[in-house]
């Protein structure tokens, strides 16, 4: 087994790795006690779990790496695959040394679900609105158009298109969302999305492989969540056979931003803390 990965005791300390395949993967530590692993999901980074994980710092020591496609990591290879990703949460638990609790946000959740049933050391499962329903051929196309569409660089078209076609948000909220052209300097995880949406179109809707996956496991989601979040949350939850199932009221798919203090109590209150 590697050894562990070396690193300083100030809070949020940044490091790197080399993953299975050579791939450059960037992870963010903070804390001490029991080893949390926190996958973010589509296009996010080292700071999507920054909040949640800053309040659970007292009693866990998290780990929060940028999956590969994400900056600062390297963009790994393609065509992408769910494997690839277990492949690197394989590596960073190897060089933490130890079992882990495995937090996972939106596609992130699915990487955990992968990373748990492919056998890996994991204690628990923590799952925020896993988007199980996106996956198979039919989001070939998709990604097809994605591609096209930020090579002339028309951001605010793509990202209307993975919102109507992979998050599947309701025609209502479509043109709240649309803010308008993202800011010039702000960087592009075109590339993440690229690679993940390679990884759902090569994946399956099938929920009842998931019975595979026997560890405890929190099952979030917010109660206002468009369908079919929910109705596919709840196929998930019938067929885990040691689940918790917790509705955040009043709150979307975004409540691991919007109430972070509210996630991270769920957290706390689920992970045992020895």
């Amino acid at each position: 087994m590697p050894s562990p990965i070396e690193l300083s005791e100030s809070s949020g300390a940044t490091t790197s790795f080399e993953s299975f395949d050579g791939t450059a993967i960037s992870c963010r530590r903070m804390g001490s006690g029991p080893p949390v692993v926190m996958v973010h999901g589509s296009g996010g980074g080292l700071h999507s779990w920054q909040p949640v994980a800053e309040r659970l710092a007292d009693r866990f020591e998290l780990w929060t790496p940028a999956r590969r496609g994400y900056a600062p990591s390297g963009p790994g290879r393609s065509p992408k695959r769910f494997a690839d990703e277990v492949g690197d949460v394989r590596t960073l638990i190897d060089r933490i040394g130890r079992p882990v609790h495995l937090v996972g946000m939106s596609y992130g959740a699915t990487v955990a679900l992968h990373a748990t049933a492919a056998g890996l050391p994991v204690r628990s499962l923590v799952l925020w609105e896993p988007p199980l329903y996106a996956a198979g051929e039919e989001l070939t196309p998709v990604l097809a158009r994605f591609e096209e569409l930020t090579a002339h660089g028309d951001r605010r078209q793509a990202d209307r298109l993975l919102a109507e076609k992979v998050a599947r948000v309701p025609a209502a909220l479509l043109d709240l969302m649309d803010a308008g052209e993202p800011a010039d300097d702000e960087p592009s995880d075109a590339p993440g999305w690229c690679r993940d949406l390679e990884s759902m179109a090569a994946d399956t809707v099938d929920v009842e492989r998931w019975s595979a996956v026997t560890v405890p496991t929190l099952l979030m989601r917010g109660a206002d969540t468009w369908q079919p979040m929910p109705e596919t949350l709840e196929r998930l939850a019938t067929v885990l056979p040691h689940v918790t199932h917790v509705t955040f009221p009043g709150q979307m798919h975004f409540a691991p931003s919007v109430v972070p203090e509210a996630v991270a109590a769920e957290i706390a209150r689920f992970l045992p803390r020895s």
